[in-house]
């Protein structure tokens, strides 16, 4: 499915009605939340998670007005992609400017303030840690990777769209939550001297001008300030992320831990599977000693994925009507992960990211993608909304990624129209680059094993209420 560039293509009816639903209920939770300002909490904490909350539901923080970090991450869908018919095509969302869309699907925000800085592990050999697909959110600089991961969306084309990180300040500044942010951060946070052509500017999709990377012009302390605000702003969002509305440890298998229930025969039966048959814990770790259950570890892996030929991004290779080229690539693109990132940094990295001692790291890293928590994994609104799993939202159920898991290396290869993919075949992988042969591909589970393992991962939602005696 190839994107036409005057937004048809894959903006089916269905995925543009899905989209007004979305924003509507954007709108509803900004509102709701805005109402608590009248009498916000006295503590500090509290006050930041209220702030992040806020700016996370804000749309007026894209270009377009049109685009909140919510739109990819919604508490209904444990804070990642929101809309089904997106999830069951494309995969990946479409951002501010609606023609552009990301060659990635959207990771959760639930748990993600829990990674530790990225760094290498000398007794696992490995990078550990940060955040986005890629880990090129290391956490290097604020000291926690998600805020890192904040930092980026509100100024990527392809996402919020907007053309400096000024200009997201800027529009904080406007917004009615900037008294409480001034009492969290100091009233100094806007005291910015804004241009006058601030709007214009910022209204304006980016990226900017290669002869004008800054295109909102400041005094050299303004900029200083602007950018210590948007730090403060990505710390705000990373708070909420942390709060108990969103990394809760509230599903059935927190309760089964704490001795309040008990697993069901076939969600035992899939946990044993995990921990044992599956080696499914030897990345998706449920804990050890002064561990939480936080069923990652924190590193890479090219699991085999292929290629999802329904992205978009693909077809973005010719420029848009603001003369924006996402992927010079075009349907050669392969999406290098981690080792692209640690070769050439990412265009939309901090100069900073990379720690010169990982690069010879690159080659060994290049196809993998970070490892992600397995918690929420199953959470939706509904039984039939679709999830997309894997970086770039190939799979499209629980059952046909542990089904790939198991099968990888035993079915045969066919092409990605095939009518027995997913169930009889499978297409090659993406990239072999670095594939993760020693734990998936050819693991022995049953169906019915298989449908045990599903069972267990949907134990990991949260929001599970114990039935009363």
């Amino acid at each position: 499915m190839l994107l036409a560039r005057d937004g048809s293509g894959p903006m089916s009816p269905a995925t543009l009605a899905e989209i007004a639903r979305l924003e509507a209920e954007i709108d509803r939770i900004e509102g709701d939340t805005l109402t608590r300002l009248a009498a916000a909490p006295d503590n500090q904490v509290q006050q930041i998670e209220l702030l992040g909350k806020l700016m996370l539901f804000d749309k007026q923080l894209s270009v377009n007005r049109n685009e909140a970090c919510a739109f990819c991450h919604m508490p209904d869908t444990g804070f990642t992609g929101p809309i089904s018919e997106i999830n069951r095509t494309t995969g990946s969302y479409p951002g501010s400017v609606r023609t552009r869309f990301s060659e990635r699907k959207p990771q959760t925000h639930t748990y993600a303030p829990l990674a530790p800085v990225l760094h290498y592990n000398e007794g696992q050999g490995d990078l550990v840690g940060g955040n986005f697909w890629d880990m090129r959110a290391t956490g290097r600089r604020l000291g926690n990777p998600a805020a890192e991961q904040a930092e980026g969306p509100p100024t990527n084309p392809v996402e919020m769209g907007l053309p400096d990180i000024a200009c997201v300040v800027y529009r904080a500044s406007q917004r009615p939550y900037r008294g409480l942010f001034e009492t969290v951060w100091g009233a100094q946070a806007f005291a910015i001297g804004w241009p006058a052509d601030v709007e214009s500017v910022c209204n304006t999709p980016g990226p900017p001008p290669a002869n004008d990377p800054l295109p909102v012009h400041l005094s050299k302390v303004d900029r200083g300030r602007a950018a210590t605000t948007f730090d403060q702003m990505a710390q705000s969002i990373a708070g909420y992320e942390a709060s108990h509305e969103v990394t809760a440890f509230s599903s059935k298998y927190d309760a089964v831990q704490a001795g309040k229930v008990t697993f069901t025969a076939l969600e035992q039966q899939g946990y044993d599977v995990f921990r044992g048959k599956g080696r499914c814990n030897e990345c998706h770790r449920d804990g050890g000693p002064g561990e939480d259950p936080l069923f990652t570890d924190f590193t890479a892996s090219n699991i085999g994925t292929p290629a999802n030929p329904l992205l978009p991004y693909y077809a973005e290779n010719t420029p848009d009507d603001r003369g924006y080229v996402a992927n010079k690539n075009g349907s050669a693109f392969v999406d290098g992960g981690v080792g692209a990132f640690l070769a050439g940094g990412h265009p939309l990295s901090q100069p900073s990211a990379v720690d010169a001692r990982w690069k010879p790291l690159a080659p060994q890293t290049r196809g993998r993608f970070r490892v992600p928590t397995l918690r929420n994994v199953d959470k939706r609104p509904s039984p039939d909304f679709v999830k997309a799993y894997a970086h770039n939202g190939y799979f499209k159920s629980l059952k046909q990624i542990v089904h790939f898991y198991n099968t990888r290396d035993v079915l045969p290869r066919c092409a990605a129209d095939d009518p027995r993919e997913g169930t009889g075949c499978w297409p090659a992988p993406e990239t072999t680059e670095n594939m993760n042969t020693s734990k998936t591909g050819n693991l022995g589970l049953t169906d019915q094993e298989e449908d045990a393992l599903v069972a267990f991962m949907q134990t990991l939602t949260d929001g599970y209420i114990p039935p009363k005696h």
